[in-house]
């Protein structure tokens, strides 16, 4: 038997639809925009400093908000900063770890017009409310971190 008979039979890879491949393109096509801009920013090309305002949350009670750290930590990421851009914020560095390995798998999808059993699976046992309960827990131990900091005076 051949190896790609052994994998169609595992179930490993599926092929695409043309539907599938379509809507991979876009969305490996919006990540790569917004890793584009967060470059275009990290390199002085676009100024946000006018859309992005001082923290309210920060200035009335003098603690950093649960966003604090996300945008500069996306900017360290976008600049290949990896190591410093969990320092700055874990949270926005692990969903922009999580935006790369997305990124990856629609190129594949789109590209390719494969996808892996696993993405399969996902879409069919995880439900949105997952997702999102999953993005709060993440966003919460990120701002854990940026406020024991924060206490802790470093």
């Amino acid at each position: 038997m051949q190896a790609s008979q052994q994998l169609n039979e595992l179930k490993i890879i599926y092929r695409a639809s043309f539907r599938q491949r379509l809507g991979a393109g876009v969305v490996f096509l919006v990540l790569v925009a917004l890793f584009a801009l967060f470059w275009l920013v990290a390199h002085d090309k676009i100024d946000v400093g006018r859309w992005l305002e001082p923290c309210g949350f920060k200035q009335r009670y003098n603690l950093p908000c649960p966003t604090c750290g996300m945008t500069a930590s996306a900017l360290a990421f976008a600049q290949g900063k990896i190591l410093e851009s969990f320092y700055i914020q874990p949270a926005a560095a692990l969903l922009c770890c999580i935006l790369v390995v997305v990124a990856f798998l629609a190129f594949l999808a789109a590209v390719f017009g494969v996808y892996l059993g696993f993405v399969k699976r996902f879409f069919i046992e995880v439900k949105i409310r997952h997702i999102i309960l999953l993005l709060i827990i993440i966003v919460a131990a990120g701002w854990a971190v940026t406020l024991a900091r924060a206490v802790k005076g470093v």
